[in-house]
């Protein structure tokens, strides 16, 4: 099979960390053919998606001693050539957040790859859909208190309430702008203020989970059932526990609670065309859903000697099989 990956700079990627990464040398390893490509780097010819693609060889990442090893020049391009996407078996779009109006552009021109030849992962119109912070508004059963307004004043009256809550702007990532908010913080007025750009653009702002200084968890979904699950710890005086700024990983079980949340969040993954997502739970809550390009599975894999590329790889070819294309 031929699988294409849409991902920012392959030279920018870290290997010992990205799932990316990880999902490209499982599909190596499988015998499939692997194939990268940037955003900017796709177009429409006759109303089919085409993309300028590089054939990669991945030197894979070793686990040596709990620490994944990769060799200094991991990658190699063989060759480059401009071809539809409908002759890929399968394309991931893992482009990192934010996303920015030519990311959404992007997911217009995959809107025209075939689906009766080829598995887009995630579904371009799934991924318009689920703002990461929003979409989990929709399961109120299982996530905190949480609002979404500009308005100062509705901020303020809901940390009150709440006394204490976290404030996420909708298009972060890795924990970037996230506040921890408070109603007596003589900050409190400002810090709103440069979050919402003076009130001219909503933010996210759940209460404030004290379980977090136990872990924020990330869940990964394949086709809605959860696959495996490594847990985030803030260090040191950070309150987030966000791999990108510091946070410690540690192994971690599924919880009674967790699987319960899956079951609930997994069917309208599947209808939304999301197949691969990771979940971030604190505390039996789900805070957020993230569908661009979830991570983990590095992490995952060293803590509990599994190898979750190749269980996703293996479920497109399954897919692929059952659907007959």
């Amino acid at each position: 099979m031929k699988f294409a990956f849409i991902i920012d700079p392959i030279s920018k990627l870290d290997p010992g960390h990205d799932t990316s990464v990880a999902l490209m040398e499982a599909a190596q390893a499988l015998g499939h053919e692997v194939w990268a490509t940037q955003a900017e780097k796709l177009s429409v010819v006759n109303s089919q998606a085409w993309a300028l693609v590089e054939r990669m060889q991945l030197k894979p990442a070793q686990l040596v001693e709990g620490r994944w090893m990769v060799d200094e020049q991991w990658y190699a391009i063989a060759e480059t050539v401009l071809r539809p996407l409908e002759e890929m078996d399968a394309v991931f779009l893992r482009t990192d957040p934010p996303v920015t109006i030519p990311y959404l552009y992007a997911t217009y021109i995959l809107d025209y790859v075939n689906p009766d030849k080829t598995l887009v992962i995630n579904k371009p119109s799934g991924l318009r859909a689920a703002n990461e912070k929003m979409y989990a508004l929709q399961f109120k059963e299982v996530i905190p208190e949480t609002i979404v307004s500009q308005d100062k004043l509705f901020i303020q009256k809901f940390v009150e309430q709440q006394g204490a809550a976290v404030l996420k702007p909708l298009g972060g990532k890795a924990g970037e702008g996230i506040l921890f908010l408070e109603p007596n913080d003589r900050n409190f007025n400002s810090l709103v203020e440069v979050s919402t750009f003076r009130g001219r653009e909503p933010v996210m702002v759940q209460a404030y989970l004290s379980a977090a200084k136990e872990g924020d968890k990330r869940i990964i979904l394949l086709n809605g059932e959860p696959i495996g699950a490594v847990n985030r710890i803030p260090t040191g005086k950070e309150f987030r526990g966000n791999m990108a700024v510091g946070g410690r990983v540690a192994a971690t079980e599924i919880t009674p609670q967790e699987q319960k949340i899956c079951a609930i969040v997994g069917p309208k993954l599947k209808q939304d065309g999301l197949y691969f997502v990771g979940i971030d739970v604190i505390g039996g809550y789900l805070t957020e859903v993230n569908v661009t390009s979830p991570t983990g599975i590095r992490e995952i894999d060293r803590l509990n000697n599994t190898c979750l590329g190749k269980e996703v790889i293996a479920w497109v070819e399954q897919t692929k099989r059952i659907n007959g294309y």
